[in-house]
């Protein structure tokens, strides 16, 4: 009878007998706790990178670094104003030019406010006369029409304020020719019948004087202006007998 051969076991590593499995905490048994300070620092789910962990008590401003970006560099800022003074001129007499028509000396006072070379200015504002974008001419002709339509202001008072704009005196004349003596009377008689009523109750005197001081202030001329308050007042059937020729 034959005895069975048993198989030689080749060397090998061996296996180290891990703990029992076990199910459930068990007060006692447990992985070893981890030191707070050799913890890995947790990342938000989803995100991606970031900035490095810290070591242990480190702090940028007592470690001498900083997380700050560094500081721009010299120069103008973006999107500010050029720096070449025709482009700032440029763009100064553009900027006004947006909001309502200028006359040559409103935008030469202007340039000369933000210290804008004098040689530097006369050539620009010359270049918008040439293309058109300073008309002192049409400039006083819608002044006229648009002063004398809105605030009925006549002649004499129209040329006193192109004066203060700096329009030229020729282009005054020319832009005030556009009202003549008819259209200038019947805007005052628009102008006291307006008024009229607001005096009623006064004495006949003050009335006059009240109603042509208006008219006056307005650049009309003593005469037009005493004679379309008499006929305002006749019409009301004011006795106009005896009424002073000034006021």
């Amino acid at each position: 009878m034959h005895e069975p051969r048993l198989r030689p076991r080749l060397p090998g590593p061996r296996r180290h007998p891990g703990p029992p499995h076990r199910r459930g905490p068990q007060a006692g048994v447990g992985p070893t706790p981890v030191p707070a300070h050799a913890r890995e620092p947790e990342q938000a789910p989803g995100a991606r990178g970031g900035p490095p962990p810290r070591p242990c008590g480190f702090h940028p401003a007592r470690s001498g670094h900083s997380f700050l970006p560094p500081p721009p560099a010299p120069g103008p800022p973006p999107g500010g104003p050029p720096q070449d003074p025709a482009e700032r001129a440029r763009a100064i007499c553009l900027r006004l030019l947006t909001g309502s028509p200028r006359t040559r000396k409103q935008l030469a006072d202007a340039l000369r406010k933000r210290e804008i070379p004098d040689e530097v200015a006369e050539e620009v504002l010359s270049r918008f006369e040439d293309v058109g974008l300073i008309d002192d001419a049409a400039f006083a002709g819608a002044w006229v029409e648009s002063r004398h339509h809105g605030r009925g202001l006549a002649r004499r008072a129209l040329a006193r304020e192109l004066r203060t704009k700096g329009v030229e005196p020729t282009l005054i004349q020319e832009a005030v020719e556009q009202l003549d003596s008819e259209r200038e009377e019947a805007t005052a008689r628009e102008l006291v019948d307006r008024k009229l009523r607001a005096t009623r109750g006064l004495d006949r005197d003050r009335r006059l004087r009240r109603l042509a001081g208006m008219l006056a202030r307005k650049g009309y001329p003593e005469g037009m202006a005493l004679r379309v308050v008499r006929q305002a007042l006749e019409a009301e059937g004011e006795d106009t007998d005896g009424l002073d020729e000034s006021f």
